[in-house]
């Protein structure tokens, strides 16, 4: 009997295993008007409802939602999109978009099972927003959550790098303000002080200040306890800048001698003080701290929240800025930052054939679910609010 390498089983004819081919999905989005206080930036802008339309994909958005972002309703009815009058009826939509989070009024007229990307800002929300879309089985993703191929988060990134950039020229005109500041030129001119900067974080937020900051022909001093985002940050920028970790005393001699201050830390709950009353107390009459940090608490102890109307105040003779959200500022910048990442993300959905499929293939865009199908899968929205969770690993594979 011949030798063969095959058993009698394998030798029968076998069913050959094909790959199924993914069926496209097409979207179909709404996109409500922004009724949060001081929102004025739109998820997607008229050119990115163009691809979406172009590629046979549903958009259904509330008259003037983008006015507010420099886009008229006709430049999206030009794109394809259908304009209604009707909240209600946006948000009937089986996906929406929003920037803010939506209210609890707003997910009650949300359909079951509708799928959500919006910001979560956890920071602001209570038990009875999760407790909400849980009943209605909602599937939300957040912009901050969503992981890009590098393991950065994209958004939270790109509205860090406007942060950054809008501190220092925010500062900028308020050193030239007739009524309070100290008529000062933030650039370098011959035979003139430049203008003296202090970063305190060296984050995205930070690197783009002392980016913007150089850029103007100012002296720069960025300090973090991070000696690893120190030295990234002087990569970043390829030229040297005084940096230094936070010691009291050089921190101190720093605030004393500098025309702008500029507030970039982050912390895990609460952003930590690092410049105190007294600190502030010795600065230049005049200078102006601009506290980006304030939307996790400020990290200056004298920073208090103020408004895009009425934005500054001053303490101990020093010009306040201390707006929370920034980027609302620069509206038409942000959105069409916030539109850049989202809209490959809802085309690579609808290529995926919907989005469990698209769960399933792409790991960034799974990190950023934090309910679904009405599951919390968010171990620190769980944790921060007593509320059960699952790993979504085990529900999506």
């Amino acid at each position: 009997m011949p030798l063969t390498p095959f058993s009698p089983e394998q030798l029968i004819p076998q069913e050959e295993k094909l790959e199924i081919a993914r069926h496209k999905s097409e979207l179909f989005i709404g996109i409500p008007k922004e009724t949060s206080y001081q929102e004025r930036r739109i998820c997607l802008t008229p050119d990115a409802v163009n691809s979406l339309t172009s590629h046979g994909h549903r958009v259904m958005m509330e008259a003037g939602a983008g006015l507010s972002s420099s886009y008229t309703d006709n430049e999206y009815r030009d794109a394809g999109a259908e304009i209604t009058n009707d909240t209600q009826k946006v948000f009937s939509c089986p996906m929406l978009l929003k920037v803010e989070p939506p209210t609890m009024a707003e997910i009650e007229m949300m359909q079951a099972g509708t799928i959500l990307i919006s910001a979560l800002q956890i920071k602001t929300r209570k038990k009875e927003y999760f407790e909400a879309l849980s009943k209605k089985k909602i599937t939300a993703l957040a912009f901050e959550y969503i992981k890009d191929e590098d393991g950065s988060y994209p958004a939270v990134k790109s509205l860090s790098e406007i942060a950054g950039t809008a501190s220092i020229l925010i500062a900028a005109e308020l050193m030239i303000n007739n009524s309070f500041g100290k008529g000062l030129l933030f650039g370098n001119i011959n035979g003139v002080p430049p203008t003296d900067v202090v970063i305190i974080g060296a984050g995205t937020v930070g690197e783009f200040a002392a980016r913007t900051a150089i850029g103007l022909g100012a002296n720069v001093k960025v300090f973090d306890n991070s000696i690893t985002k120190l030295r990234r940050l002087q990569n970043n920028l390829s030229q040297r800048v005084f940096t230094s970790t936070i010691e009291p005393k050089a921190l101190q001699k720093a605030l004393r001698r500098c025309d702008v201050a500029i507030g970039a830390m982050r912390g895990k709950d609460r952003c930590p003080v690092v410049v105190t009353e007294g600190m502030v107390d010795l600065m230049k009459k005049g200078a102006v701290i601009v506290d980006v940090s304030i939307d996790t608490g400020g990290c200056f102890e004298t920073s208090e929240i103020t408004t895009h109307e009425k934005p500054t105040f001053i303490k101990n003779d020093v010009i306040h800025y201390c707006v929370p959200n920034i980027p609302s500022r620069y509206s038409k910048t942000a959105s069409l930052s916030i539109s850049n990442i989202i809209m490959p993300y809802l085309l690579q959905i609808a290529e995926d054939g919907g989005m469990e499929n698209a769960l399933r293939l792409s790991k960034g865009l799974k990190n950023g679910v934090y309910y679904y199908h009405g599951i919390l899968t968010n171990k620190s929205i769980g944790d921060w609010f007593h509320l059960p969770d699952s790993d979504i690993n085990l529900i999506v594979f």
